[in-house]
């Protein structure tokens, strides 16, 4: 048994929104909620301020396991998730191999089913991510694949598009396509705007992101299929979200904490750290994010978590890897931006966005719960990283909030 003492409730559904409760879990079940419970037994939670809310999800998460075991195993790579608050984590195929059909979808599944973290494995959209054909999509759903994506790489093909999104809406399947445009890209490293201008890096244009999201959404509306874009980072190319939306319902898009809290000013010394995809864009993007963020046009957040070893980093830019670790940072670095019911509300909206199953805090209730401190502060430090893989954008940053742990799956992972 486990006693959550005097803990806030965060569920804006519930009658019990921002009230202060007893909370006890029997079995993984939520067998009582009350002013006061007094369970001699139980294992007793408690810390001023402790907040609890449904368990949030996390739509893009790379884990180096299999194939890259020294970025990040799935046994750390999972800790790290619970650590940070998450209790669902959508794993995206950026390891080796890529998962592209039934058995290594299902190989996934089987190899966390045990952890106190949900994994929900994404597979390929084409064999070998080429681009070329359909991997074996409706195979990996049955397996437990949740969305087919070719992570971070344009589709240059549209009719391969158009074909995959035909396929999956027979069995209401979710195709991501990342939004950059392989030939306006170039080798543009970073954005370009005027903080990068001098900087002597390649450029790339953010009209590169808005025509391919203008050219996804004219394939997604004729189809009629599920499209979600991920990682939306431009002002032009969230307007065309916003307009494509307002006629068809199956478009949904994430983005980035990255696109949210940081700007292309930080590339001024040329950290590694800060080389990302898509590129940090300028202050006028980044305000664009955050008011869609707030307006609804955006569904969800995700921390983008894509752990790196030394060696992909240590280096000139021009020749390090993209990418950052971010679970850690994802609470702390987006609620002072947005307030905590809309962080909150962000954390947990993905159930939504892949058709899943949303948990609830309530009596007979399987317990999926996020355990947190939403005005605790600190300057996020190395000493403060779970992950293996210390690529971290946001060393150096004050953090507001903090993640104390999970419970799900009949487990519980506190820092307390």
């Amino acid at each position: 048994m486990i006693l959550l003492k005097n803990v806030i409730i965060v569920d804006a559904s519930s009658k019990l929104h921002l009230k202060k409760r007893d909370i006890l879990i029997k079995n993984g079940k939520i067998n009582e909620i009350s002013t006061s419970i007094n369970a001699p037994d139980a294992r007793v939670i408690e810390k001023d301020q402790l907040h609890v809310c449904i368990g949030w999800m996390d739509s893009s998460v790379c884990i180096g396991e299999p194939g890259f075991e020294e970025r990040e195993t799935l046994k750390n790579g999972l800790l790290t998730a619970a650590r940070s608050g998450f209790t669902t984590i959508m794993m995206n195929p950026n390891n080796h191999p890529n998962p592209q059909d039934h058995s290594s979808i299902a190989y996934l599944k089987n190899s966390t089913a045990t952890d106190a973290v949900t994994v929900l494995p994404v597979g390929n959209f084409s064999i070998g991510q080429h681009g070329e054909h359909l991997a074996e999509l409706y195979d990996m759903q049955q397996a437990g694949a949740v969305s087919f994506y070719d992570f971070k790489k344009s589709i240059d093909n549209a009719n391969l598009l158009k074909v995959g999104l035909q396929y999956v809406k027979s069995f209401k399947g979710i195709i991501q396509s990342y939004p950059q445009n392989k030939d306006l890209a170039g080798k543009g490293m970073v954005n370009e705007d005027m903080d990068t201008t001098h900087l002597g890096l390649k450029t790339m244009p953010s009209m590169a992101a808005d025509v391919q999201i203008a050219r996804d959404l004219q394939i997604a509306s004729y189809t009629g299929a599920r499209l979600h874009i991920p990682c939306v980072s431009t002002a032009e190319g969230l307007q065309l979200i916003k307009e494509a939306k307002k006629k068809n319902p199956n478009i949904t898009c994430s983005t980035s904490i990255h696109s949210i809290a940081l700007d292309s000013s930080a590339l001024d010394d040329f950290n590694t750290h800060f080389k990302l995809q898509p590129p940090l864009r300028d202050a006028r993007h980044v305000n664009a994010i955050q008011k869609g963020l707030k307006d609804g046009t955006i569904d969800t957040i995700t921390s983008d978590h894509i752990p790196l070893n030394i060696e992909h980093k240590a280096v000139e830019f021009d020749q390090a890897s993209y990418g950052s670790i971010g679970l850690e940072s994802a609470f702390g670095v987006v609620h002072p931006i947005l307030g905590l019911e809309k962080t909150i509300e962000l954390l947990t909206s993905s159930y939504e966005v892949f058709d899943l199953e949303k948990p609830k805090i309530k009596e007979d209730q399987l317990a999926n719960l996020s355990l947190f401190i939403p005005n605790e502060t600190y300057t996020l430090e190395t000493k403060h990283l779970t992950s293996t893989s210390k690529n971290c954008a946001y060393l150096g940053m004050k953090h507001t909030g903090k993640a104390y742990g999970i419970i799900n799956n009949k487990k519980v992972i506190w820092n307390g």
